[in-house]
């Protein structure tokens, strides 16, 4: 059956006591920031947004070049944005998935895929290389079925995906509940290759690793404006500026100071909860033993997972575009939202009913129509961008900031040639026909996931246009 629509009294009681702060970053951990920027000051690479796709850009940069000047400058601190508040799933995928890079990319996906496996492959190792504790795990990923026309689709999904070198298993009821015992769940596809960390300490591990590489960070220094010249491109910011021979930009879901990009990208709000920490009875009651992730399928989906000290993250379903690109920390609270995700959480796993959840926030997706990164240059080749990750950017960041490098420096290289790279998403329209076709793409959706996956006729015209949208 689908969720229920409202929560019940006791669903908002678990709710009561909870703190609208990001669990990741309640930490004592979390490092003092790093000084504004005040006065004039020269680069050779200045790079805007000190989440992840900034920090890689800089450490990959200095790594290549260890006496080029990297800068950066972020406007709050480091994993204050969506850097810090996402479930910390890693996925090797740069496609946002199989299927989407399938219906995108169907003769560059091998390559796709490869790239983004050596991709993960090459995280791991670099966090060794800087010492990062970040809880980082290969535990991977179950998409569980909850419905039963669910089913037929993922267990064919193993042998369509094994020839693009991808190795899916398909899991029956009984397989699945052995692993986490739910009685919403008909079978699960599970997907080995998945990673999961903390992503906060990832953050922080790596703004640690630039310091200590020669970068110059500045935090609580937002750009204002962009002033290009012949041969180098001028930041400015309120007590201060930097002009530099090159600018990335690495900004995620924030008013981009790129007009254009105000065409591709949309900021649509995604909203979490945490538990309190389970007791050994608790756990042994859901038979949750590992540290395996969890998606369901339907096209409003949770995903959820395990943390370091015995909480369950419980996130998604519902994906909220606020009218005129919305955007701001009024928008991270939505007590709606919390409780429906409650009330989800319950259903789920009813033996759990009373356990509370301390922890409630919401952040912004930078969502662009294909709901994978792209990327482009401005300014005569002085400025490069890279965004649209549309929620699953944690692993895809380091690619995306190697992109980003060739496409600064110049160079040709296999990433570079690929079709992926030089194409854009279809822009969206302006408003109000913009909030109009989110709001009614949304709707029907939600429709879909209530008729069995059936697709109306609006949805079945954005498919024949490429769209495909997804929740």
């Amino acid at each position: 059956m689908p969720f229920a629509r409202h929560p019940s009294p006791e669903t908002l009681t678990s709710l009561s006591e909870v703190i609208f702060t990001p669990f990741w970053l309640d930490d004592p951990a979390r490092p003092e920031p790093a000084a504004s920027l005040t006065g004039t000051t020269t680069a050779d690479l200045v790079i805007i947004g000190a989440g992840l796709t900034g920090l890689w850009t800089a450490l990959l940069a200095r790594e290549a070049d260890p006496a080029r000047e990297v800068l950066l400058l972020e406007a709050g601190e480091s994993a204050s944005g969506a850097s810090g508040r996402n479930g910390g799933f890693m996925e090797p995928s740069l496609t946002h998935g199989f299927e989407n890079g399938l219906a995108r990319w169907p003769r560059e996906l091998a390559l796709l895929n490869a790239l983004g496996h050596a991709n993960l492959d090459e995280i791991e190792t670099a966090l060794g290389r800087y010492h990062i504790d970040c809880d980082f795990i290969r535990a991977g990923e179950l998409f569980v079925a909850t419905e039963a026309y669910q089913v037929p689709a993922l267990r064919e999904k193993p042998q369509l995906a094994a020839g693009y070198h991808e190795t899916l298993a398909w899991l029956e009821r009984d397989q699945v509940r052995a692993q986490v015992n739910s009685p919403t769940y008909l079978g699960a596809l599970y997907d080995p290759s998945v990673a999961l960390v903390n992503p906060a300490q990832l953050v922080w591990g790596l703004r640690q690793a630039c310091l200590e590489r020669g970068v110059r960070l500045y935090e609580r220094t937002p750009a204002t404006a962009l002033k290009p010249g012949r041969h180098s491109i001028e930041v400015r910011t309120p007590g201060g500026s930097v002009r530099a021979k090159k600018l990335a930009l690495a900004s995620n879901a924030f008013p981009p100071l790129l007009q254009r990009l105000n065409h591709y990208i949309v900021p649509v709000y995604d909203y979490v909860l945490v538990t309190e920490p389970l007791s050994p009875a608790q756990w042994a009651e859901i038979g949750w033993q590992g540290r395996q992730g969890l998606g369901d399928s339907g096209n409003q989906f949770h995903y959820y997972r395990t943390t370091a000290d015995g909480r369950i993250l419980w996130g998604g379903y519902d994906a909220v575009y606020y009218r005129n690109n919305g955007f701001g920390p009024h928008l991270e609270v939505n007590r709606e939202s919390f409780g429906r995700l409650a009330e989800h959480f319950f259903e789920t796993f009813p033996q759990l009913r009373g356990l509370r959840f301390t922890h409630a926030w919401g952040g912004a997706i930078d969502t662009c129509s294909r709901f994978s990164v792209f990327w482009g240059t401005a300014h005569g080749g002085l400025s490069a961008y890279a965004l649209g990750y549309t929620g699953l950017g944690v692993a895809a960041t380091r690619f995306g900031a190697q992109v980003l490098l060739d496409l600064l420096d110049g160079r040709t290289t296999e990433r570079s040639r690929l079709k992926m790279v030089r194409q854009k998403p279809v822009p969206f329209p302006p408003e109000p026909l913009r909030s109009l076709i989110i709001n009614q793409t949304r709707a029907a959706l939600d429709l879909a996931d209530q008729q069995e996956g059936r697709r109306n006729l609006w949805l079945r015209l954005l498919d024949g246009l490429g769209l495909g949208f997804d929740s």
